[in-house]
């Protein structure tokens, strides 16, 4: 039997807010083990929440980016369970009154245009971290009270391809709006990946496994390739799948049985007594929307009306804010914007990646790029020449200009000085000039790389071809 892949995301995003949700204690990552908490998120009796207005509205901004309604009123909601990881014994989140509703995340497969359907967008205070010892176990409570969205999808997704490019595109709208540093070494972003099978061509849902925190988008694409085969072996084999909470074994590229899936009835979710209802005025939601900053898929098509780029290389370029930033600061200025995001798509990011460092921390500044392409454009430099130019301005932060005139690596476009060359050359080689002679037009390939030799790779080549033809 052929079975079809169903697949819905949970992706829990920390906002980019000094302190916590519902109290003034810090967010800041790394610190020592509880250093950063407070009576009210360690949920001592008689505290009370406050909320955190930023936090509010980013996950406003959040809903309003992706086409959301936000909700005329909300509420908080708490939702019980006893673990070590969460001190109040109850986590303060959203059930049935989230602040958005709907929206879609835009997604594109080998070339083709896709949205997936969001479900809602919900704020939601994090929990602690256990921290497990050779003897004993400790939690830290850090993380208890940091502010998250919960952005949850329909079930649109229909493979594990199509679930990395989802969250690429997620991450990306996120960091436009500068809502999160999407970090997922720090935990920034993290995902639950709910996965079932049923047969093509019915509608009704097969049972589902979720997948829970996973930390990278490598191992989702890992965790549901892994899933989706595990679930069809059992359906083939007669049996019947098990609505369970399961976790990935990086290690062992394989998913574990955690626990069986809770419902909503288990968590005995009801209003937060603490908190008043939310409702956030029209002119405020208004204000955010008109200020919404420019997001990347509407920035990639942009970039290929005013910069001439392909879409390949306009959605290399816009996949990240800085990098973004970073070709058009010098795309304005530039004569030949298409040359300079090559420079900066090809050996800028390559010596990026090899060095570890990102675009913002580059030792080589656009208007150094700019400069560069400038030199190959008037001839001064051969594009060979550039990438030698290249590395010295990677390695030691020199201007092009600066490079060129100290190594004495100007290309040599005088004709009168290579005619000389030239003709040397001809004389030193007559088999090859009898070659070409005789009809074997191949054969000043190589007398142009005589002369490229003798002058060292200095000389223009088009410059030369042009001459050694005249000569023969």
């Amino acid at each position: 039997m052929l079975y079809e892949t169903v697949i819905g995301l949970e992706v829990h995003v920390q906002l980019k807010t000094a302190s916590k949700l519902f109290c003034g204690c810090s967010t800041q990552f790394g610190a020592l083990p509880n250093t950063q908490v407070c009576p009210v998120c360690l949920g001592f009796p008689g505290t009370l929440p406050v909320l955190n207005e930023k936090a509010l509205t980013y996950a406003v901004m959040t809903g309003l980016a992706l086409g959301s309604e936000i909700a005329k009123e909300s509420k908080f909601d708490r939702k019980n369970y006893f673990y070590p990881d969460l001190p109040k014994a109850y986590q303060i989140s959203q059930y049935d009154k989230p602040i958005c509703v709907g929206g879609e995340v835009p997604v594109d497969i080998d070339g083709i245009k896709k949205s997936i359907r969001l479900t809602r967008i919900h704020l939601e205070e994090d929990a602690g971290k256990l921290v497990h010892f050779t003897r004993d176990s400790g939690v830290d409570y850090n993380r208890g009270g940091v502010p998250l969205v919960e952005i949850v999808s329909e079930p649109d997704l229909r493979s594990p391809k199509e679930a990395y490019e989802y969250l690429r595109s997620l991450k990306s709208i996120l960091e436009y709006l500068d809502v999160s540093d999407c970090n997922m070494e720090e935990g920034s972003l993290r995902c639950d990946a709910n996965v079932s099978l049923r047969p093509v061509g019915t509608e009704a849902f097969g049972t589902k496994a979720e997948i829970k925190n996973l930390n990278s988008f490598r191992n989702v694409e890992k965790a549901i390739i892994y899933e989706i085969e595990r679930q069809k072996k059992i359906l083939e084999d007669g049996g019947r799948i098990i609505q369970e909470t399961r976790l990935w074994d990086q290690d062992q590229s394989l998913t574990r049985s955690m626990r069986s899936k809770e419902e909503a009835h288990d968590y005995r979710y009801f209003p937060e007594p603490d908190l008043v209802a939310i409702s956030i005025p029209l002119e405020k939601i208004e204000f955010l929307k008109k200020n919404l900053p420019e997001l990347p898929h509407i920035r990639c098509d942009r970039f290929m009306k005013e910069y001439g780029l392909s879409q390949y290389d306009a959605e290399v370029l816009t996949a990240e804010k800085n990098l973004a930033d970073f070709f058009e600061k010098g795309a304005h200025c530039s004569k030949n914007a298409k040359a300079l995001g090559n420079w900066i798509m090809g050996d800028l990011m390559r010596e990026l990646k090899l060095k570890n460092l990102n675009i913002s921390q580059s030792p080589v500044s656009v208007d150094a790029l700019i400069e560069l392409v400038e030199l190959i454009e008037v001839g001064k430099i051969s594009g060979k020449m550039a990438k030698d130019v290249f590395m010295n301005m990677f390695g030691e932060g020199q201007s092009p200009k600066d490079i060129v005139q100290s190594k004495g690596l100007s290309q040599l476009s005088d004709a009168s000085e290579l005619e000389s060359v030239v003709k040397k050359v001809i004389q030193e080689n007559p088999k090859s000039v009898e070659d070409y002679r005789s009809g074997k037009k191949n054969a000043i390939t190589y007398l142009v790389g005589q002369v490229m030799k003798v002058t060292k790779g200095r000389a223009n080549p088009k410059l030369v071809n042009e001459l050694l033809e005249k000569e023969l």
